[in-house]
């Protein structure tokens, strides 16, 4: 399985989670390479230590994805700043790109992550939250699948503007409680705490592929 493969690999179609076999086929010039887990884990354990040392409160999402509260700090010294600043030790630490989005709450946050990657950082304020979400396409949306996608798509409901403006009985006839969670991220709205990390006892081992160009 491809677990990740680079920004141009993606144009052509491939993508995480696709089988190996798909993914020689669609980019057949591409250059696979056998993950290695145990650099991965030590590289993710260095970053989380980093994040550890310098904030209070984190939660760590998987291998390569934190989010962090930041509540208050701006009272003190920035959060943009201090994100920045966290930003550039990892990268001096570690000599790894890294990508922060900051915002209101952990969707829009981690939307306006991707939308910086492969190595940037974006600040969207409360005010800009709508005007930054509105012309994305709702594939962006975390959590939204590959079926809600064609779904949604075949209504005519293709950009996060269309999805945030349709009433919430009629996403909830149409989807149930996804369809109200989904319409609440359109519209920017996640009222999920940031989970205090803890370290995991068990650790999984798996063989998987990486595709670049």
């Amino acid at each position: 399985m491809v677990t990740s493969c680079s920004y141009e690999a993606r144009k052509f179609g491939v993508h995480a989670a696709m089988p190996a076999r798909m993914a020689k086929m669609l980019c057949p010039h591409g250059i696979f390479i056998r993950g290695n887990m145990d650099a991965y884990s030590k590289a993710s354990h260095e970053i989380t230590d980093i994040i550890r040392e310098k904030v209070p409160l984190f939660e760590k999402a998987s291998i390569d994805e934190h989010y962090i509260d930041m509540t208050g700090m701006d009272r003190f010294y920035g959060c943009m700043t201090y994100a920045h600043e966290l930003r550039q030790t990892i990268i001096k630490e570690l000599g790894l790109p890294i990508s922060f989005g900051l915002s209101v709450n952990k969707t829009v946050s981690k939307m306006a992550t991707n939308e910086c990657k492969p190595n940037g950082e974006k600040n969207v304020v409360a005010s800009d939250v709508q005007p930054f979400l509105n012309p994305l396409s709702i594939r962006k949306i975390p959590g939204l699948g590959e079926k809600t996608f064609i779904k949604l798509s075949d209504m005519g409901i293709k950009k996060i503007s269309t999805l945030a403006q349709i009433h919430p009985d009629q996403m909830s006839m149409l989807m149930g409680k996804n369809g109200l969670s989904l319409l609440q991220k359109a519209k920017g709205i996640d009222n999920s705490p940031v989970i205090p990390y803890a370290e995991q006892k068990v650790l999984v081992r798996s063989v998987h592929l990486k595709l670049i160009l």
